[in-house]
């Protein structure tokens, strides 16, 4: 097991440096604890679960994740505790740690997760008419000509 700490950075960023200086491609995120400034989540919307609604608090929380790491990449689901004792949960692409810490609890593998020769994911994000800061993205599999 590796564990990668964080601090002063952004999360994502950083997992993805450290996990690149520790030649680590493919890994369970098999815990993600600490506290973070602020941070953007996705979830997919009613109706379309193709696409993902994503929303940023500058708000303090604490945070406890899972994820894994494929092609240097992490993918995390977190569920952020922020004040007045409510959580905020999902797909976690954003988090920054200034006045905290975070520690991801990472178990590498020689198991590719991989695609299908023939196809990739585009993502695409898509501002909407919400608050600054909300739109949607869509991480699609799609095939190549």
């Amino acid at each position: 097991m590796k564990v990668l700490e964080v601090r002063n950075a952004e999360l994502i960023e950083s997992i993805t440096k450290q996990a690149a200086e520790q030649r680590i491609t493919y890994a369970a995120i098999v815990a993600l604890i600490g506290a973070v400034d602020s941070f953007t989540l996705s979830t997919n919307p009613a109706g379309d679960p193709t696409a993902h609604t994503y929303s940023t608090y500058p708000l303090p929380a604490e945070m406890t994740a899972t994820g894994e790491i494929i092609d240097g990449k992490p993918h995390i689901h977190a569920v952020m505790a922020v004040q007045g004792d409510r959580t905020i949960g999902g797909h976690l692409h954003k988090a920054q740690i200034d006045t905290f810490f975070a520690r991801a609890y990472v178990i590498p593998t020689e198991h590719h997760i991989a695609l299908r020769t023939n196809e990739q994911i585009v993502v695409e994000q898509i501002p909407d008419d919400g608050p600054p800061g909300r739109g949607r993205i869509n991480d699609t599999r799609v095939t190549l000509p």
